[in-house]
């Protein structure tokens, strides 16, 4: 199963019904999820983030977040911008 942003340009509340449907989708199948939108991937198994250089980081959201790299520098972006909506 490949997901292209599968929910960019939907409102919350159901971007939240289709996030749950993919994941029952997604159990016990190998997913590939192209993202921007962070929330999308944070239950992931394993997140890779790719720069301009190839692979900048790679591990699960706790492990990302703690390492305190790219991805909690975009994820905590990210966040903030949406708070301030």
């Amino acid at each position: 199963l490949i997901l292209d942003e599968a929910t960019s340009a939907l409102d919350t509340a159901t971007e939240v019904r289709i996030q749950s449907a993919l994941n029952r989708l997604a159990q016990g199948r190998t997913t590939l999820v192209i993202a921007h939108r962070l929330s999308t991937i944070r239950n992931a198994d394993e997140i890779v983030v790719i720069g301009e250089h190839g692979i900048e980081e790679q591990g699960t959201h706790a492990e990302l977040m703690e390492r305190g790299g790219v991805y909690k520098e975009l994820y905590d972006a990210q966040f903030r911008a949406q708070e301030a909506v």
